[in-house]
């Protein structure tokens, strides 16, 4: 017995479209330039985003290259940033950029399996139980490295008592990849499903 649905082959082309040209921009907007930016053939990455420990304004505030602009939330900018600092400030824009291009070519495969029109295939249940994961690490790990470099960027300077430092965990994220989970549940429903109705055939 197959379950097959009314998917059909230039919906899987479509999506496989779709999913390949995400995973190109993201693997050059987010991953390939920054890695060039501290390497060196590409400008570096020079700011980041970062929250102050008081709503005062801070004109300026600088310590050596580094310096702080705005007020609650500011711009933490390195002026001629060095290999370590490069790498501080790139690495959770790179680490994001993995994980997204780990999830659209995991989706990616599912993609395929779709192309004969059936779903429930055990792999998707492995598949989409690691896209779980991964949006998992988007929603925790991610924002940890983002605590850990900024505080390596402004340990030891003036800058350190005005930068909060701090890991705010996504909930909508966390809340995203438990459903996924729960997604990959019902799969697996289905999958034993459809082998205990083969068995009967």
């Amino acid at each position: 017995m197959t379950w097959a649905t009314r998917w059909s082959r230039f919906d899987t082309h479509f999506l496989e479209l779709v999913i390949g040209l995400g995973l190109l921009l993201v693997g050059l907007f987010q991953a390939l330039f920054p890695i060039l930016g501290v390497t060196g053939p590409f400008p570096p990455i020079d700011t980041r985003d970062v929250d102050l420990r008081s709503t005062a304004q801070v004109p300026d505030l600088a310590s050596g290259g580094t310096s702080l602009r705005g007020t609650h939330h500011a711009e933490l900018a390195v002026g001629d940033p060095g290999l370590w600092d490069r790498v501080l400030l790139a690495a959770p824009e790179v680490a994001r950029a993995v994980l997204i291009i780990v999830i659209l070519s995991i989706l990616l495969r599912m993609a395929a399996t779709f192309r004969g029109g059936d779903v429930f295939v055990p792999a998707n249940v492995r598949r989409l139980f690691a896209i779980s994961t991964a949006v998992l690490l988007l929603g925790i790990a991610a924002p940890a490295l983002d605590m850990l470099t900024t505080n390596a960027l402004v340990s030891g300077t003036p800058l350190e008592d005005a930068v909060e430092i701090g890991f705010e965990v996504r909930a909508s994220t966390v809340l995203l990849a438990i459903l996924i989970a729960a997604l990959a549940g019902a799969f697996g429903h289905g999958t034993r499903l459809r082998a205990d109705t083969e068995g009967l055939v």
